[in-house]
C-alpha cells in the first residue's frame, strides 16, 4: 500500500532508526528489530523470525519479488524523501522489514552442546559485535554470550555489519556479569581471556591439545578485559604480534582468535 505521508501511524516501527535510545527503548518495548536490504531481511524470515511489515522506497520497487512477503504481511510503499525524513538517514539499501524478536534462551541453553564460544564484556558499540558475530558464525563458533551491558546484536547496526550472521550463531545474555564466568567454567569450558599484555601466553599455545570446550573472552573497545574477568579466567592469552604494535581492535582479535580455534591454533 502506498503512504505519503511520515506521520502516518502505520510507520510507527520505522520512525528515527539514526537515534539509538528512542530505538533502544522502542524496540524492547514492543518487542521488535530492524533488518535492512534483501540479503538481510530474507536471512532473518528464514531464520525464523516472524515479519511484521515491510518499507520500500519508490525507487526500490524492483526488490520486492525477491523479497517474497507473505500475503498477510503489509508493504508500506514510500516516497524516497518521506523514506528519508520517516527513518532519518537516505535508505540505499533497498526495503527495510520490521520483525518480531524472540525470546532469548538461557546461558545453559546456548552452551549444552557447544565446543566453542566467544564470551563479550560490556561491547557498547553496535558495528563492533555485530562485525563479531559474523567472524565467529564464518569461523565455527558455537555460540556467543553476552555481559549484561553488552550493545544488542539486534540493534539495526549490528544486523547490518553482520550480514545477518547474527541469525545464524545461537547467543544468549548472561543474567549476572560478577559470577558470569563460574558457570562455564563449572561446564567444563577452558576460559581464555584475550589481552594485549605480553606476559600473556601465546593464544596457540593455550588452546587444548586434541580440542575440548574453550570459551574466548573479549573485552570493551577501549580498557578491554575487567581485572575480575581476567582474573577469573583460567588463563590469560594474547596474539602475537610483530614489535612496536602493541594492541588490535577488538572485532580483528577476535577474528584472529576464531580462526585460531576453528584450526587448533599454533604455537
Amino acid at each position: 500500500m502506498r503512504i505519503s505521508s511520515a506521520a502516518d501511524p502505520r510507520l510507527a516501527d520505522y520512525t528515527r532508526l539514526t537515534d539509538v535510545a528512542l530505538r533502544t527503548h522502542l524496540e524492547a518495548e514492543h518487542g521488535l528489530f530492524m533488518a535492512e536490504g534483501t540479503k538481510v531481511i530474507t536471512r532473518a524470515a528464514g531464520a525464523g523470525y516472524t515479519l511484521r511489515s515491510v518499507l520500500l522506497a519508490e525507487s526500490r520497487l524492483e526488490d520486492l519479488p525477491a523479497l517474497k512477503v507473505p500475503a498477510e504481511v503489509p508493504v508500506y510503499i514510500v516516497p524516497d524523501e518521506v523514506a528519508e525524513r520517516l527513518t532519518g538517514y537516505r535508505v540505499h539499501r533497498g526495503a527495510l522489514a520490521a520483525f518480531n524478536r524472540k525470546p532469548l534462551p538461557a546461558v545453559t541453553e546456548v552452551t549444552s552442546h557447544a565446543k566453542r564460544i566467544v564470551v563479550l564484556e560490556d561491547l557498547v558499540d553496535h558495528a563492533n559485535v555485530g562485525a563479531i558475530f559474523r567472524s565467529a558464525a564464518a569461523l565455527g563458533v558455537d555460540a556467543v554470550l553476552l555481559s549484561p551491558r553488552c550493545a544488542d546484536p539486534l540493534y539495526r547496526r549490528s544486523v547490518k555489519v553482520s550480514m545477518g550472521a547474527v541469525f545464524a550463531i545461537p547467543y544468549a545474555r548472561m543474567t549476572e556479569w560478577f559470577d558470569g564466568l563460574a558457570e562455564l567454567k563449572s561446564s567444563g569450558f577452558r576460559v581464555l581471556a584475550l589481552t594485549p599484555d605480553q606476559r600473556a601466553t601465546p593464544i596457540g599455545a593455550a588452546l587444548p591439545a586434541g580440542g575440548g570446550r574453550v570459551a574466548l573472552l573479549f573485552g570493551t573497545e577501549g580498557d578491554g578485559l575487567t581485572r575480575r574477568w581476567l582474573c577469573e579466567a583460567d588463563e590469560t592469552v594474547r596474539i602475537p604480534m610483530r614489535a612496536g604494535v602493541d594492541s588490535l581492535n577488538v572485532v580483528a582479535a577476535a577474528a584472529i582468535a576464531c580462526h585460531l580455534l576453528a584450526s587448533g591454533g599454533t604455537n
